[in-house]
């Protein structure tokens, strides 16, 4: 899937289900703080990452991202481990 596809389907789901404001998302944005989001939120989150993608992200991946740009790529780069 190419980034600029998994880029608009994460800023859609985080404007709709999260009421994210879409003038906040930018991929240098720090996520934690422009999300705002709760733990049930990330379960939420979670969800919705399979049900698109078709994978998992865990704790430790979002530990891991600070940015809106490391959002994009750990789910860009699970895709692409799962279809290697």
């Amino acid at each position: 899937m190419e980034r600029e596809k998994i880029v608009a389907i994460v800023n859609d789901f985080l404007v709709n289900e999260f009421e994210v404001d879409s003038d906040e998302i930018n991929k240098d944005a720090i996520l934690k703080t422009t999300l705002g989001l709760d733990s049930l939120d990330y379960i939420d989150m979670v969800v919705i990452i399979e049900a698109n993608f078709g994978v998992k992200l865990g704790e430790a991946d979002f530990k891991q991202m600070i940015t809106f740009n490391d959002f994009y790529t750990t789910i860009e780069n699970k895709i692409a481990n799962k279809n290697s």
